[in-house]
């Protein structure tokens, strides 16, 4: 798809925190490039109805979750939003501060026949996260320190459900919906967080994103660590 039409280029932020501690330690870089990949694969694999990005309340939050690692999603259209979201104890969570996704599309979306490289694909999506700004995280008002890591993904592919996030943008751009299917190749980029498990009970977590480019962010979750009882 053709960069002038926002082509599955989706800006994520979202807001997490950690009670015990304000520094992160950082999973190794090759952990790190194939968990942002299974976070847009996560993302994208689920219907914009029931979509974590699209989500106004946290309703959605538990959607498509599973194992000991846990993704949260932001807005990927900016703006203002507070979820209300409960995860269980013990588990891990993976979350981008903001990012972006790069996908070959033949034929779709305004794309043509012809495969785009994946150093291209990368290309066309760095300049937004070089324009990242003003990024911060707070746990329970508490700024949080050493935080952010830039991360290019792995290269992947993504299976797209019928009511998929790119549906919309594309046929408001006049290029017709996107079908149901796998495509390949699709990389990321952007700034994450490998957080350990947070303590059991209520965390307030607030995130602030910009970029040069206009795109502004304020993200806040009620967070609720359910204990979880082992016989």
């Amino acid at each position: 798809m053709k960069s002038n039409t926002g082509r599955f280029i989706t800006i994520v932020a979202l807001c997490l925190g950690l009670m015990i501690s304000l520094n992160v330690t950082f999973a190794d870089a090759q952990s790190l490039d194939e968990l942002s990949a299974e976070w847009w694969q996560w993302a994208l694999s689920i219907p914009t109805s029931v979509n974590p990005l699209t989500d106004g309340t946290g309703a959605d939050c538990m959607v498509g979750q599973r194992g000991a690692t846990w993704f949260l999603a932001g807005v990927s259209t900016g703006g203002t939003v507070t979820r209300t979201c409960s995860i269980p104890q013990g588990t891990m969570l993976f979350f981008p501060v903001i990012n972006a996704v790069n996908v070959n599309t033949p034929n779709v979306c305004g794309q043509d026949a012809k495969n785009i490289p994946v150093a291209t694909l990368r290309a066309q999506i760095a300049p937004f996260i070089d324009g990242a700004t003003k990024l911060s995280v707070k746990v329970d008002n508490k700024e949080v320190k050493n935080l952010l890591q830039r991360v290019q993904s792995s290269v992947f592919a993504v299976a797209l459900p019928e009511d998929n996030l790119f549906d919309k943008p594309c046929t408001d751009a006049g290029l017709g919906n996107v079908p149901a299917g796998i495509y390949s190749p699709a990389v990321a980029d952007g700034f994450y967080v490998d957080l350990p498990p947070l303590t059991v009970g209520k965390h307030t977590l607030s995130f602030h994103a910009e970029n040069t480019g206009g795109f502004v962010e304020d993200v806040a979750y009620n967070l609720t660590v359910v204990p979880v009882l082992l016989k």
